[in-house]
């Protein structure tokens, strides 16, 4: 009776715990970032912790017309759209964003690019056709 008592509020609190998601980290401006698309980049920031996906999403667009070749703007805005359901088009700033800043760890470990099957349809699990022991498709 008491191991009922004990024991089932422990694991009932597991189990929420472990269905937590993580917060996606949203990325700040790089130092050498323009002062004014850095401070747009934060306002966009805000707006997504405030949960206002739509007003950060047209922000994190703004951002990258002032700044296209800023990776964290791509990579917040992909968070953005992932969260409101546009997977196809987040998918598609996370990729720019990776194109973008090569070796940016949080970047390189969004969605797309870090499943088995590398964000472009290839399971890594399959040999290339480089590989000496292939046999052909």
């Amino acid at each position: 009776m008491w191991i009922t008592r004990i024991l089932l509020p422990l694991l009932l609190l597991a189990g929420c715990a472990a269905q937590k998601s993580k917060a996606p980290t949203m990325l700040t401006a790089p130092g050498n970032t323009k002062p004014a698309v850095a401070a747009q980049l934060e306002q966009g920031n805000g707006l997504f912790a405030a949960r206002d996906f739509a007003g950060a999403e047209q922000v994190f667009r703004q951002t990258i017309a002032a700044d296209p070749a800023l990776a964290e703007a791509h990579y917040n805005l992909a968070v953005t759209l992932e969260r409101q359901g546009h997977q196809a088009e987040a998918k598609k700033h996370y990729i720019e964003a990776a194109n973008l800043a090569p070796g940016h760890k949080i970047i390189w470990d969004s969605p797309p690019l870090r499943t088995e099957t590398g964000g472009y349809g290839h399971d890594i699990h399959k040999k290339s056709y480089q590989d000496p022991s292939f046999k052909g498709f």
